[in-house]
């Protein structure tokens, strides 16, 4: 019998915000992480190059990020699933990370997380950042190794701006009280969807559309770009 892996692909975590006064979603890899995750299961995996190679050409948006992200997770087929322990202890955060989102959460801003990488790691991010809300793809797993297929809608960009929108909407927000930060071509859609979409050490097809941008790897370098921030 092939099981999904046991994540969910979105989960909400009630913490008790009284009220909500914004949205802030971030991408992952690139942006909340300074890694990206599947060219760190790429080196598991012995294709490393081969992978990297491609995720850079998705993140400038040279391939098709679905058809690439299938073809990279193809690559994956055999790696147990205690993989993930191993990726997750050499992920580095983004400079201040923790502060950032802590000082969000105290002005009643909601934080959630939509990635192109995978539920196993960025559940354990939420977990760990008490984060409210996330969206990741998911991987198929058969007597517990990596199949080399995906399990649900993948999170592409389109889904990236729908999520951002379903969120809002469920949070009743205004537009002007959304945030999206993220780095890469898949995050363009919903960079423009935000109130305020921020460009965050992001590739230079991202910069020449978006107009704010940090290209330090430091998240507190973000705030005085939040309008709206009292």
């Amino acid at each position: 019998m092939i099981l999904s892996y046991d994540f969910w692909a979105v989960y909400k975590r009630g913490e008790g915000m009284t009220q909500v006064m914004g949205l802030c979603v971030m991408d992952v890899d690139g942006t909340l992480i300074a890694e990206e995750v599947i060219d760190l299961l790429g080196k598991e995996a012995g294709c490393e190059e081969e992978i990297s190679q491609v995720t850079s050409q998705a993140m400038r948006g040279e391939l098709d990020f679905e058809t690439s992200l299938r073809a990279r997770v193809a690559l994956l087929k055999g790696l147990p699933v205690s993989v993930f322990d191993t990726v997750f202890k050499s992920i580095h955060l983004s400079k201040n990370a923790q502060e950032f989102i802590s000082i969000l959460q105290k002005k009643g801003i909601l934080v959630g997380l939509v990635s192109g990488g995978f539920a196993p790691i960025v559940e354990r991010l939420a977990e760990s950042l008490g984060i409210s809300y996330f969206s990741a793809n998911q991987l198929e797993v058969k007597d517990g190794f990596l199949t080399g297929k995906l399990v649900g809608e993948i999170v592409t960009g389109q889904v990236k701006q729908d999520t951002l929108e379903k969120w809002k909407k469920e949070l009743k927000l205004p537009k002007e009280r959304t945030i999206a930060i993220g780095d890469g071509a898949n995050d363009l859609l919903m960079l423009k969807s935000a109130g305020r979409g921020i460009a965050f050490c992001a590739k230079e097809v991202v910069k020449s559309e978006i107009a704010c941008h940090v290209d330090t790897r430091e998240l507190l370098e973000v705030l005085p770009l939040i309008d709206f921030l009292e």
